[in-house]
């Protein structure tokens, strides 16, 4: 098959869900025969308008792009939608809902099928304007009426669009990215003033949503006995919003703002960690969640339903999204019971372990591209029932 990608920001990734979701799921597809083309914005990796280039033989197409914003990636969007038109693409693949403000588009001027995945629900941000917003919302109900084919990362959202629109989607989840070695010696987190597992880890974009100012009232009221908090994560676009959280953590010396950490450095301080809390208020698949699940570090999060998803049922502790009392309750019990965590942590690494694989997410994502084209061959429906005899003598 033949597939273009659009709505990434390029490739190789340097931040982002989407682009680590598009450099583990289009590799592979190339790798098993298909040709794969992705637009991408010029200045994500500083190149040339139109410079093509190949990254493990994904072939990234650089679009002009508007460094401002809330518009770069409508434009880019846009820019791409129209430069896929002609080139008998099979599959053309909208990441993200606000670029599917431009699936109608795809839809009447490509024979393509339109596929559209949707990672969160952005216009829920708290980054975006009024005005980014509304384009966002149209982009998702652009995506109902036009997407032959829509992918859920969550059990959430394929309930949120079933209840919201009546329409069927197919649930797909992401996997953890991997992540580099790391010091055995600790010595990053030694400069930082850390002690392994006798610190909480925030990790995440510093934003309102994700709630890390909820965290930072918890632990100071709380002041775990020997707890160290980490906040860590980069400011996106709500530096006001930083800033005050700085403001509250200069003079606390149990409280740390590390910056965002990528690589070597990221994966200590990850490893390291005695317990990765996430008091988000809006998530689609927290990301940052599962690569800890799957490091073997306890998590507590707040109730929302894709935390529900990931650590239920004794794989982590759940607290009132927004509650500073029940938050405060949690962490007090999860710090004091470090024997319990660590049952639930090996609890949610074997679930991570099994039920999130890049190799599965692609096969499922290329058996959607195949019912939608018809091109379901006989070998893929003899599979099929290969894999469900096995399920059920199991």
């Amino acid at each position: 098959m033949k597939i273009a990608v659009i709505g990434a920001k390029g490739l190789p990734p340097k931040q982002g869900g989407i682009e680590h979701y598009c450099a583990e799921v289009f590799p592979r597809m190339v790798a098993q025969g298909h040709s794969v083309d992705l637009f991408a914005r010029s200045s994500y990796n500083d190149s040339s308008w139109l410079e093509n280039y190949d990254y493990e033989g994904v072939k990234v197409i650089c679009l002009p792009d508007v460094r401002m914003r809330g518009v770069d990636a409508f434009v880019t969007s846009a820019l791409g939608s129209l430069a896929a038109v002609g080139n008998k693409y099979d599959i053309i693949h909208f990441q993200a809902l606000g670029p599917s403000l431009f699936t109608g588009l795809s839809k009447v001027t490509a024979k393509s099928k339109i596929v559209v995945t949707c990672h969160g629900l952005d216009w829920q941000r708290a980054k975006w304007g009024n005005f980014s917003t509304r384009l966002i919302k149209m982009g998702e109900q652009t995506a109902v009426r036009c997407g032959d084919g829509i992918i859920a990362v969550s059990d959430a959202l394929k309930t949120y669009f079933m209840q919201t629109y009546g329409k069927e989607v197919v649930y797909i989840p992401t996997a953890p990215a991997s992540y580099a070695r790391s010091d055995p010696d600790f010595r990053y987190g030694n400069k930082l003033g850390l002690e392994k597992k006798r610190y909480v880890l925030f990790l995440g974009r510093l934003v309102p949503e994700k709630r890390p100012d909820l965290l930072l009232e918890a632990f100071t009221k709380l002041q775990p006995h020997n707890w160290k908090l980490v906040l860590a994560g980069g400011v996106s676009n709500t530096k006001s919003f930083t800033s005050e959280l700085l403001e509250q953590v200069a003079d606390n010396r149990n409280i740390i703002f590390a910056g965002e950490l990528k690589g070597a450095r990221l994966a200590e301080i990850v490893r390291g960690a005695g317990l990765f809390v996430l008091p988000s208020d809006v998530e689609g698949l927290p990301m940052a969640m599962l690569e800890a699940m799957r490091e073997g570090v306890p998590i507590l999060a707040s109730n929302i339903p894709p935390h529900k998803q990931l650590i239920a049922g004794g794989r982590g502790r759940l607290f009132e999204a927004g509650s500073l009392e029940s938050c405060m309750h949690e962490l007090s019990w999860a710090t004091g019971n470090s024997t319990d965590m660590a049952a639930m942590a090996q609890n949610a690494q074997n679930y991570v372990t099994t039920n999130y694989s890049w190799d599965y997410i692609t096969n499922e994502t290329l058996k959607l591209y195949k019912t939608l084209t018809g091109s379901v061959s006989e070998v893929d429906i003899q599979a099929d029932k290969k894999g469900l005899a096995g399920v059920l003598k199991d």
